[in-house]
């Protein structure tokens, strides 16, 4: 199973802290601790910049 993310974040979000903590999510998901022994999963995300609407 491959889940894919679209974040939409400020221009000035901390994407370190982005990549940080889509490295360790799935380990504290209780969905994907639940089924990970059965089924392979793997993740994905893709920044999107927030616009305001005027």
């Amino acid at each position: 199973m491959h889940a894919a993310y679209a974040l939409q974040v400020d221009a000035d979000a901390d994407r370190g802290k982005i990549e940080r903590v889509h490295g360790f999510h799935a380990d504290k998901c209780p969905v994907a601790r639940s089924i990970r022994d059965a089924i392979a999963i793997t993740t994905s995300y893709e920044l999107l910049d927030v616009t305001e609407d005027d």
